[in-house]
């Protein structure tokens, strides 16, 4: 599914999915260089994130954060 996003990116910005991913990956290591507490709750295999492992994390939230909404008083 992922690679779909890739692409469209790419797409949109006259270059590939592996360049898209390459440069996300890059602002991903520049980011853990100095991370910030809530980085550091992103769980991952390696020291830093993958991209993957990043949307994983930030969609668990999102799906979280609505269930929260959708509960009633």
């Amino acid at each position: 599914m992922n690679d779909k996003i890739y692409e469209a990116i790419g797409k949109k910005n006259g270059v590939s999915a592996d360049e898209v991913k390459k440069e996300i990956q890059a602002a991903i290591d520049a980011a853990f260089v100095f991370p910030t507490p809530e980085a550091l709750k992103i769980p991952c295999k390696g020291e830093i994130p993958t991209i993957d492992e990043i949307i994983d994390y930030v969609t668990a939230q999102i799906t979280a954060g609505e269930d929260d909404n959708n509960a009633k008083p």
